[in-house]
């Protein structure tokens, strides 16, 4: 509930939760039959010749942690950054499994490792999730991330923490859209995403999916999570901007008559990043850079994998932008700001 009593709008009545806007509600379980077993008939995918991820690239992350001015992105793969930011050591939506899906045997496989291995990682002070989809939260990664790092921090939209605690994380904290908290210097904040959750049949919307902004003294990032196009970009600039970094993701959009509401294609990816923007000068006079991510990893929809950076790189020419703020990482590149 808002402060005056009323539903808040992205809440649903009963429970759980949905996507407040108009034309924002996912096609369902009669769009996914339809997707899968006619549109896929008439235009199947190509099965020689598919494209696949190139190997990872070496990684050049600070360790055990970059100082406090500089941020430091490294890209694991999929939505899987290691974000080095204030001084500490973040990821998010750790993903380190070989498939998306709870079942070892079969859904979406990796055609990409992960560009670093998960004990490889430098001391973790926080970890971000934006929703409970298999590749944006992996029961295995879960545990043994709160095993070996058990002094971080969990960050987690409502609903999440339960899934969290049972696997061993220790300090779990669930936020709702626009909430604020800390996690020592660096000031975080839950932001609006349009998208679903679940993980069973049973269990459709009940727990949130976000965004997040994260703010150090000297740099400052926002993680968009998994998102399709929404009206409250400008509004989270507005409000926690601006950035210094926006991590939009840039694939997963086929066939786009059932993707659109769930998933940006890399113009709308362009497009969020300009709205994040257009109410708040650059800092230093340098427009922030854009990260693609959710692309490369896995195969999750009908475009071929390495579609997304190049039609992400047409779209911020067509835009006029300048291309050294385009950045579309190997997986385990590390960049510097």
């Amino acid at each position: 509930m808002t402060p005056s009593g009323t539903r808040k709008p992205h809440h649903r009545p009963g429970g759980g939760f949905r996507n407040p806007w108009p034309n924002a509600a996912p096609a369902g379980l009669r769009g996914l039959l339809k997707w899968r077993f006619v549109d896929r008939l008439i235009h199947p995918i190509p099965r020689n010749g598919m494209p696949v991820g190139r190997p990872p690239v070496p990684s050049a992350f600070v360790s055990p942690r970059a100082p406090a001015d500089t941020l430091v992105l490294t890209w694991i793969g999929h939505a899987t950054f290691l974000i080095q930011i204030g001084g500490l050591n973040l990821i998010t939506d750790p993903m380190f499994g070989s498939r998306a899906s709870p079942l070892p045997f079969a859904g979406p496989r990796r055609h990409v490792p992960p560009a670093i291995d998960l004990d490889a990682l430098p001391p973790l002070d926080g970890v971000l999730l934006s929703h409970n989809h298999y590749d944006h939260l992996d029961d295995h990664s879960v545990r043994r991330l709160a095993a070996r790092h058990p002094a971080a921090a969990w960050f987690a939209p409502l609903g999440v923490a339960a899934f969290l605690a049972r696997r061993g994380a220790r300090q779990v904290r669930e936020l709702d859209w626009w909430e604020e908290t800390r996690l020592g210097s660096l000031a975080l904040a839950c932001t609006p995403a349009q998208h679903f959750s679940a993980r069973s049949m049973q269990d459709r919307d009940e727990t949130l999916w976000c965004g997040w902004s994260v703010a150090a003294a000297a740099r400052q990032l926002f993680f968009a999570g998994d998102t399709g196009h929404h009206p409250e970009f400008a509004a989270i600039g507005e409000r926690f901007g601006p950035f210094h970094a926006a991590l939009l993701p840039i694939g997963a959009y086929e066939p786009r008559w059932f993707m659109r509401p769930v998933h940006m294609n890399p113009e709308d990816a362009v497009q969020a990043y300009r709205e994040l923007h257009q109410s708040r000068p650059p800092i230093g006079g340098r427009p922030a850079v854009m990260v693609g991510m959710h692309w490369g990893t896995f195969r999750l929809t009908d475009e071929p994998l390495d579609e997304p950076p190049a039609r992400a790189r047409a779209a911020w020419e067509a835009a006029g932008l300048h291309p050294e703020r385009l950045w579309l990482l190997g997986h385990g590149e590390s960049r510097t700001l």
